[in-house]
């Protein structure tokens, strides 16, 4: 079993830059890196949805780790995003998966195919069995259909190879009743940002996230800051991400977020269809908060 220590704090779940022609840019995506890591993340996570995994080859996927790792100057732990609906699928994905320099995955529950809670289970527990490497779970009912209720989760966090879950349903309720019955050492990580301050204050350990692509410096302050217990600080600096937070997602995610990181100059917007890339008037909203709110400092 990994460090648990390891998957707190934040982790830019990142961007995969792209050029005009939607084929990949591997400079910029070393740039990404770079920007991140100094703006002093804790970890990364590789091939998330904001990582437009849904449309990456798995050729693709592979050079886009191991481009990932080169450029991991600081050896910070990789979770790579290894998920789906077609868990015999998934469980061969794992057998042929080479996990050097991979230090857990993150699986989002079974989309589309809308199982019983019995069947996330059984899914969940047949990927933990077949992992060689820690499991955390990714509940985000806004795109897989179903909640994960927090009975399934605590269910699935007796499992020793289950160590935490990214919970995206923003029902704090739930969140609450996971922190209390859960085992000691399981981790609840937001995969909300503007819940994330919130989701700490009861017991979390911090964010995997879309805006740290962006704002790597500002938002993981932010966090470490309610990580010690300064929660006032915390949520002082949280103002400033609440008024950006629902235009990243205005026209699809990951379409807000490449188009703050293009208007700082770290490469293009360019995302891969069926997204579109994202409009004048989003860019220019973009540009006005960031400036408004004293994000780009």
């Amino acid at each position: 079993m990994q460090s648990l220590p390891k998957f707190h704090g934040v982790a830019p779940a990142l961007v995969t830059p792209m050029n005009e022609d939607r084929s990949i840019n591997w400079e910029g995506l070393k740039k990404l890196i770079q920007h991140v890591t100094t703006g002093g993340v804790d970890y990364l996570v590789v091939q998330g949805t904001t990582g437009e995994s849904a449309t990456t080859t798995s050729d693709e996927k592979k050079q886009i780790v191991s481009t990932i790792q080169e450029a991991n100057s600081k050896n910070l732990p990789i979770v790579y995003g290894l998920g789906g609906n077609n868990t015999e699928s998934l469980l061969a994905q794992i057998k042929n998966t080479s996990f050097e320099g991979i230090d857990a995955i993150l699986s989002v529950c079974p989309y589309y195919n809308k199982p019983s809670a019995r069947g996330v289970i059984a899914h969940y527990e047949a990927i933990a069995d077949a992992c060689p490497v820690p499991v955390i779970m990714y509940n985000i009912p806004g795109r897989t259909g179903i909640n994960m209720s927090a009975e399934t989760v605590l269910k699935l966090a007796e499992h020793k190879n289950i160590i935490g879950i990214k919970e995206a349903s923003c029902i704090i309720e739930q969140c609450m009743e996971i922190v209390y019955h859960k085992p000691e050492d399981f981790l609840l990580i937001s995969g909300d940002d503007v819940q994330a301050v919130p989701i700490i204050s009861i017991g979390g350990v911090g964010v995997m996230s879309v805006i740290a692509n962006a704002f790597p410096q500002q938002f993981t302050t932010m966090i470490h800051h309610a990580l010690a217990g300064d929660f006032k600080s915390a949520s002082k600096e949280l103002g400033k991400f609440l008024t950006i937070d629902p235009f990243l997602y205005e026209e699809g995610n990951p379409v807000g977020v490449k188009k703050l990181l293009e208007n700082q100059g770290l490469f293009g917007a360019q995302v891969r269809m069926p997204l579109a890339s994202a409009s004048k008037e989003l860019g220019n909203k973009l540009a006005q908060i960031s400036s408004q709110e004293g994000l780009n400092k």
